[in-house]
């Protein structure tokens, strides 16, 4: 999947860009920098826009992307070709990060774009647009066999003998640390029950929870497949996941706890390769159509919660909002949840070597 910089794009931007710098050759006259020829090439008829998301995105994107290049079509005459790539949200950035040249990402959590940002790789300012850079919302839900045959509620109900849980591998997975973080976070709010906020109440909550976990799957898409294919007895997701399963006809039920997590997913240019590629207009037009109110109609289709306010109002009827719902801030942000939760001696990896 990595794409190094010697690696030839076959399109009609390198090949654009190569006649260009041999016509100046050929002419005698100096070469034009790199970045302005592929950005004049970027002007013509056709352009490739390489796209790098995680991979509960993927069925959304598979009607996005032709909606987009219709869209961009009648605006500038111009055809969009795609290369798509998904993958783990965490392992989608570390292969941007090793030369996977996407142009535009769709990533599991911010923490994930951050980590691109200090690659030098997307611009600081990723966070000022509307809504601070995200495209969609979820929830961490629930999702048992049709009829709910062991009377799940909640997450305190995965902690019983005999249970059998599914979510995948937080080392690999956004979506897996958006699982562990409403589970923490539900020990949280547990422990305020009994008085205070307690981090050890939580901890031996995960822990207990984990103890029933069946499998550790790279990505949230290998949970729900393993799911599918008869595995375990809840499966620890995002409710958009599940719902669009339910769309395709699967039979499951979706149990809501009242301590859960808002979930919120990001979309980014990732400047540097965009802008080598000539694509920065393209890449940029691609991340502003996903907030319009077309597209967050479709990711809300697909079981997405919309940012846009417009379709949120729309469709807020589809989606109950948990009573105990909580936000990242509630554990402290991000960089506070990855120094407790997943440093090399964080609650996560304690609970994992069962300390």
């Amino acid at each position: 999947m990595k794409r190094s910089l010697s690696r030839l794009r076959v399109n009609i931007v390198s090949m654009a860009s190569f006649l260009l710098l041999l016509t100046g050759i050929l002419s005698g006259c100096s070469q034009e920098p790199a970045e302005e020829a592929a950005a004049a090439a970027a002007n013509g008829k056709e352009i490739t826009l390489v796209i790098g998301a995680y991979s509960i995105a993927k069925d959304a994107l598979a009607e996005l992307l032709p909606k987009f290049q219709q869209e961009w079509k009648a605006k500038t005459g111009q055809t969009v070709k795609f290369e798509e790539s998904y993958e783990a949200s965490g392992t989608q950035a570390r292969a941007i990060i090793g030369g996977f040249e996407a142009d535009v990402t769709l990533l599991a959590m911010e923490g994930d774009v951050d980590k691109l940002v200090k690659a030098g790789l997307v611009s600081k300012q990723w966070r000022d647009t509307p809504d601070q850079g995200m495209v969609t919302r979820s929830i961490v839900v629930l999702g048992t066999r049709e009829g709910n045959p062991l009377g799940i509620r909640d997450f305190a109900d995965l902690t019983r003998p005999g249970v059998k849980v599914l979510y995948p591998n937080p080392q690999t997975s956004g979506g897996a640390q958006w699982d562990i973080n409403a589970i923490y976070g539900a020990g949280l709010k547990l422990s305020e029950e009994h008085g205070a906020k307690d981090p050890a109440y939580a901890k031996a909550f995960l822990g207990k929870v984990h103890q029933n976990v069946e499998s550790l799957d790279k990505s949230g898409r290998a949970s729900m497949a393993a799911f599918e294919y008869g595995v375990g007895d809840v499966v620890v997701t995002y409710e958009n996941e599940l719902l669009a399963r339910i769309k395709q006809g699967k039979k499951y039920d979706v149990v809501i706890p009242d301590y859960t997590i808002k979930i919120e997913n990001p979309a980014a240019v990732v400047d540097q390769y965009a802008d080598a590629h000539g694509t920065r207009k393209v890449a940029q037009g691609f991340v502003d159509y996903l907030r319009g109110t077309e597209a967050q109609t479709i990711f809300a289709d697909y079981g997405f919660r919309p940012v846009n306010e417009e379709v949120l109002q729309a469709t807020a009827d589809r989606f109950k909002v948990p009573s105990g719902q909580f936000d990242i801030t509630y554990l402290g942000g991000w960089d506070q949840v990855r120094q407790t939760l997943y440093s090399k001696k964080g609650i996560w990896y304690q609970v994992l070597a069962g300390l």
